[in-house]
């Protein structure tokens, strides 16, 4: 490796030498063969294992340009954007995109089913919402274009990446979509006894399964609920959808109920499922589920059945230890006679005895119980990732600023004798958001074929180029090297949008093409005919619009 590597520019390298560098790096010794010889791991990682790079770019500078900005030499097609027709029924593509996953179809890089997210709403779909309370027709469409996108996606002859309309897999996942529950809650009366739920909506981001399926979020859920009258347990979940399959849609209680940002599985080394987890508010925690039953990879999609039978762990930063989420923990807390209610706990000891009685109470009220239990409180922990060559896992605390923590960082945990199934754990910080590293906020997480993490990040729209957040500019999307002498140095690689985020970052398996939503462009708006931005810049168009944009002409090795 080039000592002197200039930190403006990306430079990648082939194969089992950035594996071997990335375990060295991380105090593991040397793999043996290519990155897979790790562990398998699921999420945004169909490329790693082609060991090809990832290209040069030479890193852009922040904007305040009402565009996306990306290093020359590389293009970008908008996909799909709100409101857009994805199939022959008419439905349309739902508003604010988020979590992007790719799945090919007969292996192809250029022709695949594309699944997004989609978190919330606003005045582009909604209009004025007159003294806070929607009208019965802006709550229809609030649960209506919020949830999940599956569109077919195609790069034609001359590399234009396009939706193809006439698919047969193309559908909307909404408000109104019936999902079965799985796990714990099942049929219980904290979810008022439901075998069955109503939609999912507040999708955040999510993960891909070893079964090749999807994990959805459902992150801030209240207000939608609240206001469409609809049982607030019954949202808050990891819902599972098949791409493939319009028919399989669940929501696996066994994994919790809190504001979920994203899901990343792995499997520990006695071939047990493991799914990481992060709870995306202040003072919030960390989790792993680990699975009761091990993963078969001849059963495929009979595999789910494995999210919901195990026991979900919280991380206890101090201790360095993972604590069971469980009644039994929970009880063994409160019958202390000695109790005293941690941080974040207010309620009094006899009503939360009467609040938990079981294993349903627990998943349904679960930020609560993992701070019983001895959870960490943390800084907004968003994306989790685990590296697919050393199996340390990645974490975005993304801020805090009632602690201080205004820029936010990203955390590593080195699990005990590399196993996604120890019950210990190190930590280090990795990278620490601020002027010194150029990024603010970190968020969502995706690694490439030689381990360098690519990061987007959320600074609050409120607080775009204002006070110190002002050298920013608007949000932006980084490649971090997680190895070698650029170690830990932010390179940006793209600028979104005003009063945008950029999230979803999803690599096609050649790793030619990088899937990005925009999210919220416009977002300040509250005057229609005087937007804050007009994204994509339709002919004519004078409203913004949220999308998925497909980037490519990376160069590969």
């Amino acid at each position: 490796m080039n000592q002197s590597m200039d930190r403006k520019t990306f430079l990648s390298y082939l194969g089992t030498g950035a594996a071997a560098l990335a375990a060295a790096s991380a105090g593991l010794g040397t793999l043996e063969g290519k990155a897979s010889a790790a562990s398998p791991t699921a999420d945004h990682l169909f490329g790693f294992k082609t060991n090809k790079v990832s290209g040069y770019f030479d890193p852009i500078q922040p904007s305040k340009e009402d565009n996306l900005i990306i290093p020359r030499n590389f293009k970008y097609d908008v996909v799909a954007a709100f409101d857009d027709v994805i199939n022959q029924a008419g439905e349309k593509f739902g508003q604010g995109a988020d979590y992007n996953a790719y799945f090919p179809i007969n292996g192809s890089s250029t022709r695949g089913l594309l699944v997004t997210n989609h978190e919330y709403t606003n005045i582009f779909l909604l209009g004025p919402i007159v003294d806070g309370k929607m009208t019965p027709d802006q709550i229809q469409k609030d649960l209506y274009y919020q949830g999940m996108s599956v569109i077919e996606v195609y790069r034609d002859e001359k590399g234009t990446w396009k939706m193809d309309t006439s698919s047969k897999y193309s559908r909307r996942i909404n408000g109104f979509t019936k999902f079965d529950i799985t796990g714990p809650a099942k049929g219980s009366p904290a979810l008022y006894n439901a075998t069955a739920a109503q939609g999912t909506f507040a999708n955040c981001s999510g993960g891909v399964t070893l079964w090749n399926t999807v994990l959805s979020c459902e992150e801030n859920y209240a207000d939608t609920a609240a206001t469409a009258k609809l049982p607030d347990t019954h949202y808050g979940w990891v819902v599972e959808i098949d791409p493939f399959e319009h028919s399989f849609r669940k929501k696996h209680t066994a994994l919790g109920r809190f504001n979920h940002e994203n899901t990343a599985m792995g499997m520990t080394a006695d071939g047990r499922v493991v799914v990481y987890m992060g709870d995306d508010k202040k003072d919030a925690c960390i989790y792993k589920f680990i699975s009761k039953g091990k993963y078969n990879k001849a059963r495929g999609r009979a595999n789910s059945a494995l999210l919901e039978d195990g026991t979900l762990y919280v991380a206890n930063l101090k201790s360095g230890r993972w604590v069971p989420v469980t009644i039994g923990e929970v009880t063994r807390v409160l019958s202390n006679d000695n109790f005293k209610n941690p941080y974040g706990v207010s309620a009094k000891k006899e009503d939360l005895q009467k609040k938990f009685k079981s294993q349903a109470d627990v998943v349904a009220f679960c930020h609560e119980a993992a701070l019983l239990v001895g959870g960490t409180p943390t800084d907004r922990p968003e994306d989790i990732e685990i590296s697919p060559f050393d199996n340390t896992v990645f974490i975005c605390h993304t801020n805090n600023d009632t602690h201080g923590n205004i820029h936010g960082h990203i955390t590593r945990i080195f699990e005990s004798g590399n196993d996604l199934g120890a019950l210990e754990f190190d930590f280090e910080i990795f990278a620490a958001g601020g002027r010194q590293s150029g990024f603010s906020s970190p968020d969502n997480l995706a690694f490439d074929s030689n381990g360098n993490l690519w990061v987007v990040t959320d600074i609050s729209t409120s607080s775009h180029n204002k006070g110190v957040y002002k050298t920013f500019m608007n949000n932006g999307l980084f490649v971090i090297p997680t190895n070698g002498p650029g170690k830990g140095a932010a390179m940006q690689f793209a600028s979104a949008p005003i009063d945008s985020e950029l999230t979803g970052p999803y690599f096609t398996p050649d790793e030619q093409t990088l899937f990005l939503s925009v999210q919220h462009p416009g977002e300040m708006t509250t005057d229609l005919n005087n937007p804050t931005s007009t994204w994509p810049h339709r002919p004519g168009d004078k409203k913004a619009r949220c999308g998925v944009v497909a980037i490519s002409g990376f160069k590969l090795g």
